[in-house]
């Protein structure tokens, strides 16, 4: 999780360099004597010395422009130890700003926490400066200074917003510090006045980290509603739903992703994901279904996998037919001879006994089968369906030196042995 944090825009620049401006421009009116009522404004707020406020201003005017080395020659030209607290708050902070926009962070730092010494700032100001040290640190990815001088604004800051909440959370997630984190993080979402997608998924983050899943589930909820076409978040939420065992809801929040065509485009894992799903929940017929889809529109890598998923998906849709075609791909695709022995076993279903045979030849042939003697026996019994016995008799014997098939494979032995009239003899 990437967070970047701290220049200050220029609009904020913008907006505290204007107020910096009024103050230095009631101050110069003051020093000309202008007053309303015959009240001074000394008693309304600090005087700032008139070649001051002139320096102040076209720093700020400078500043605004992007033109820091202006900024800083006009402040340059006053005697900083010469100024009040209040004019010497206010410069230092210009010069924060100087050096926070060319990004010298740690300079920056330097010159508010003088401009918080000087004692010229209210408790307002104050507490705008030191959570901009805050932000500072953090613009450095240095998490654990952000995160302390962060703690030590939130003593003084009466009303901290959702924002500070989540920098807060950020900073002690960078840290991995998840127990920290998680409070923060949450408190960030309670307080947020509009959606934020970055405190929510932080927030999510930690959830996640700690396996509280039932928790993740309206924050992934509201994500979409958010964004619905990020595919992460239906993915997400389809997994939440499965660590939670819930694996209807979890197949239908992927049936929902793909329906919104969310899934259309890089999606090969995803639609597989949901092939599983659909067969898991017993809905082998839409399985097969998307699959089709996805192969036709090119959206899922077509492998042997992939095949005899399919072929699976049609198979418990009582698809026989269908099966055959992905069945078959995924049988030359492969590398071994299991995937023709499944497809012969198709074929045995469907008492396609000259295709189950060639199926079978073909298994056998290619090898590293992990029943050999589940494929001799389906040999035999394609053979002896055909009616082809001496031919089958072999596969028979092969077959029943395995103790799983052995009873099987003595009953069709007897069976042979009856029709052609020929003595069996017994296995040693």
């Amino acid at each position: 999780m990437r967070t970047r944090l701290g220049r200050v825009s220029r609009w904020a620049v913008v907006v505290v360099a204007a107020g910096l401006a009024l103050a230095a421009t009631a101050a110069v009116a003051q020093q000309s004597g202008g007053s309303r009522g015959g009240q001074s404004g000394a008693s309304q707020q600090p005087q700032i010395d008139v070649a001051t406020a002139k320096a102040i201003n076209a720093a700020i005017e400078a500043l605004n422009a992007d033109r820091f080395a202006d900024a800083q020659a006009a402040i340059a030209a006053l005697k900083i130890d010469k100024l009040s607290p209040n004019e010497r708050s206010r410069v230092e902070w210009v010069l924060f700003a100087i050096a926070n926009g060319q990004e010298k962070f740690a300079e920056a730092r330097e010159h508010l926490d003088r401009a918080i010494k000087a004692g010229g700032l209210n408790e307002q100001e104050i507490s705008q400066f030191k959570f901009q040290i805050a932000q500072s640190y953090m613009a450095e990815d240095q998490w654990k200074e952000g995160a302390a001088a962060l703690e030590e604004w939130f003593k003084i800051e009466q009303s901290p917003n959702s924002a500070a909440y989540y920098l807060l959370g950020a900073a002690y997630y960078r840290l991995e510090d998840f127990d920290h984190a998680l409070p923060n993080a949450k408190r960030a979402v309670e307080l947020m006045e509009k959606p934020q997608k970055n405190w929510i998924e932080l927030l999510l983050a930690l959830y996640i980290q700690r396996e509280r899943y039932q928790d993740c589930v309206p924050l992934l909820k509201q994500l979409i509603e958010l964004d619905p076409d990020k595919k992460t978040y239906w993915v997400q939420l389809s997994g939440v739903y499965s660590q939670l065992e819930d694996y209807a809801s979890a197949g239908a929040v992927m049936q929902l992703a793909y329906g919104a065509g969310v899934l259309n485009k890089d999606s090969d894992s995803e639609i597989r994901r949901l092939a599983d799903l659909l067969l898991f929940n017993g809905i082998p017929y839409r399985c097969g279904q998307v699959l089709e889809a996805s192969i036709e529109h090119k959206t899922v890598n077509v492998d042997e996998k992939l095949y005899d998923k399919l072929g699976n998906c049609w198979v418990a849709a009582g698809e026989l037919d269908k099966a055959l075609p992905p069945l078959t791909h995924a049988a030359e695709l492969a590398t071994t001879g299991e995937s023709f022995v499944r497809l012969a076993e198709v074929h045995v279903q469907r008492a396609d006994w000259p295709a189950a045979q060639a199926a079978l030849e073909r298994g056998l042939g290619k090898g590293q089968l992990k029943d050999t003697a589940n494929a001799q026996l389906l040999m035999g019994i394609a053979l002896y369906s055909q009616h082809k016995l001496a031919d089958a008799r072999p596969w028979f014997e092969r077959a029943q030196v395995s103790e799983r098939y052995r009873q099987t494979a003595k009953s069709y032995l007897q069976l042979i042995a009856t029709q052609l009239d020929v003595p069996h003899a017994r296995p040693d």
